[in-house]
């Protein structure tokens, strides 16, 4: 009679209870995902730890904009390192597999991260607009630029934080994993705000902040930048014909604009969902949907802007490609071993228009007739000393 009961009462907590697949999608699928994720991987670790170590590795490198490169290279590179993996696992299987303390430094790691590399294109944006719009005002130093870092991090911290402090680990009630005929508590990592109402101000400052406001600003300079250069080249290549030049000008161009479509194009897909999920009442069904399909090619084409940005900044420049290439050339070489390449297109001109300077004072001076504007794209770093086998990487 008790033994009856018992089984009664396990039947009724089956029937009143949720059973979940612990693997979300087929093998096929998976694959697919994992193929994807680790694309991405290998370009934010391979490409940002190149342009890594292509600058730590030459002191004549490390001019203003090269140190902005550096650190849009090292948050980028731990996007690839933090957000992709667990994202990967959390797109692959049923709950959450890990302790409280990854969830909350998993999820603070990923915030910062992002949110530094967005803050540092718009650095990157306001030192070529400064740069280029407005040539001869006073331009910042390299202490100026690391103090902005500082507080690029310092930002993105206290962007993220209220986020990862509300973040817990719960178990749901009445729902569990299925796998191998075994059923598991289903764990999730979530934000668990004191009120519903406050994650929508939260998702909807953070929008405007990491995603509206700096897609604005790098809009509006890079506009200002093109509008500039147009006009300098116009002038100066219809009186002296410079038909080399008005080529570098438009590949200039569509560096500009390629950064902000990117990242405009590559973020808002991520944007869309997490407005939609905070701002509508979608049932179970929905989300499910959401969460297993559109979330994971979402998160995957946010992070892949990661990857591609050492493409658009590096393989974009024949110059940038030499450091790569010297990189690898001489980190095969023995040590203490010389490391030599062709002389590059820039620094060749650059040698040739400044030789009478070079006997005088050994420094090699601009050429006069640069366009306004133009000089910190192609001869960035020409004054600062005898280029080794990695300089004129950065010159843009």
């Amino acid at each position: 009679m008790n033994q009856s009961a018992l089984n009664d009462s396990d039947c009724i907590a089956a029937s009143n209870s949720t059973f979940r697949p612990y693997y979300l999608h087929s093998p096929g699928m998976a694959t697919g995902y994992i193929l994807s994720y680790l694309l991405v991987l290998l370009l934010c670790v391979g490409g940002n730890g190149l342009v890594c170590l292509v600058i730590l590795r030459n002191r004549n490198m490390r001019s203003v904009t090269n140190v902005f490169i550096l650190n849009l290279a090292v948050s980028d590179l731990l996007v690839g390192a933090f957000c992709v993996p667990t994202t990967l696992i959390d797109s692959l299987i049923t709950g959450w597999p890990f302790s409280q303390l990854t969830c909350t430094m998993s999820n603070l790691i990923q915030g910062m991260s992002v949110s530094a590399s967005v803050f540092t294109l718009v650095a990157l944006a306001v030192d070529r607009f400064s740069g280029i719009v407005y040539p001869f005002r006073h331009r910042m130093k390299p202490f100026t630029a690391l103090l902005a870092i500082m507080f690029i991090w310092l930002m993105a911290f206290a962007i993220i934080f209220p986020s990862a402090a509300t973040l817990t680990v719960i178990h749901l009630d009445n729902t569990y994993m299925v796998q191998d005929n075994q059923t598991y508590p289903l764990l999730v990592c979530f934000e668990d705000w004191p009120k519903p109402g406050l994650r929508r101000v939260y998702t909807t400052l953070i929008f405007v902040q990491v995603y509206l406001a700096p897609l604005a600003a790098i809009s509006l300079m890079y506009g200002c930048i093109v509008a500039k250069l147009s006009t300098n080249l116009r002038r100066v290549g219809l009186a002296e014909g410079g038909v080399a030049r008005s080529r570098r000008k438009v590949k200039v161009i569509k560096m500009l604009i390629m950064v902000a479509v990117l990242f405009m194009v590559s973020w808002l897909p991520l944007w869309t969902l997490m407005l939609l999920t905070d701002y509508s009442d979608l049932d179970l069904q929905q989300i499910d949907f959401l969460s297993s399909y559109l979330f994971p090619v979402a998160h995957w084409l946010a992070f892949s802007n990661s990857g591609i940005n050492p493409i658009i900044y590096g393989f974009f420049n024949k110059n940038f490609r030499r450091g790569f290439q010297a990189a690898v050339t001489c980190s095969a070489n023995p040590p203490h071993a010389p490391c030599i390449l062709p002389a590059n297109r820039v620094s060749n001109k650059i040698t040739a228009s400044a030789a009478p300077s070079q006997k005088a004072v050994g420094n090699a001076d601009p050429p006069q007739n640069t366009p306004e504007g133009f000089q910190d794209i192609l001869l960035e770093d020409s004054n600062r000393g005898t280029p080794n086998c990695m300089h004129g990487a950065w010159e843009e």
